[in-house]
């Protein structure tokens, strides 16, 4: 077993059904679903603890899951951490990382990098980037925290585009897959509503570097939406964007704000822009 998440019963909750305890602490029904079909899952002062027994005022209630066992892990992937506690790990994703395993990619992920330290977690990415988008991704260390998080954060993308773009705006356009693409997407009228907010940072003679928040969470959101206007990303081949200067999308997630689950203090995390991006406006060599 995972060492648990404690919660004290209080005054106000003196006499409700565990269920109703647990739920206003923010666990999840599914999670308490789980937790049930877990042997030691839910106990109170050290005892099992069903979903329809009654809590008093000073109870301690302790919630455990059962480890996870990972193969095809490598214990030679390292990512840089830019903050860690109990509840999460925030990782400064390289390029050409996937946040999962698929064939091409085994003991390359990020998934391998957190389970081969943590080896009784189950890796829950809050936030995931594409394989060549390169900052900041938020892992949870257990499916409370999992939860708590997915709405207790924000972050903000840089990214370079082709062209020069003097003022910020707001792009208000569905995206949808195009035709039967499984990967592409585009701006159709029978998508889903995505919004974008940009506001450029500097430019040089063929870029702008945008800094870019997202209002809502689609596919390829940020180098669909750019395209659409005319300014694909740098490096940016899917979506029309020129390649002489950089061999991936210049998209990098440079900032992230967030909650955390038990202290509710705030976390804000930054990322530097990485090399090849720089170039683009004259930086590191």
């Amino acid at each position: 077993m995972q060492e648990g998440y404690r919660f004290i019963v209080g005054a106000e909750m003196d006499g409700a059904a565990a269920e109703r305890f647990l739920r206003s602490c923010g666990v999840s029904r599914r999670l308490l679903i789980k937790l049930k079909r877990t042997d030691g899952g839910i106990t109170r002062n050290g005892q099992l603890l069903r979903s329809s027994d009654i809590v008093r005022e000073g109870d301690i209630v302790v919630l455990r899951e059962a480890a996870t066992e990972y193969n095809d892990v490598s214990d030679a992937v390292n990512v840089p951490k830019v903050y860690e506690n109990d509840d999460m790990v925030i990782y400064d994703k390289p390029c050409n990382m996937p946040v999962h395993p698929s064939q091409r990619h085994r003991g390359d992920t990020l998934y391998s990098a957190f389970v081969s330290e943590y080896k009784n977690l189950t890796f829950r990415p809050i936030n995931r980037l594409d394989k060549d988008t390169t900052g900041l991704c938020i892992a949870a260390k257990s499916a409370y925290s999992a939860a708590a998080l997915q709405k207790s954060y924000e972050k903000v993308y840089y990214a370079a585009v082709c062209g020069i773009i003097d003022g910020g705006g707001v792009v208000d356009a569905p995206i949808d897959r195009e035709g039967e693409s499984i990967i592409k997407r585009c701006v159709s009228a029978n998508g889903k509503r995505a919004v974008t907010e940009y506001e450029p940072v500097m430019h040089s003679e063929k870029y702008t570097l945008l800094k870019i928040k997202l209002h809502t969470g689609r596919t390829h959101q940020i180098r669909v939406h750019m395209s659409y206007l005319g300014y694909p990303l740098a490096g940016d081949d899917m979506y029309g964007g020129n390649c002489e200067d950089i061999s991936r999308q210049a998209l990098h997630c440079g900032e992230i704000s967030v909650k955390d689950p038990f202290s509710k203090n705030v976390v804000n995390v930054v990322s530097p822009l990485p090399d090849d991006i720089l170039r683009l406006f004259g930086g590191k060599k």
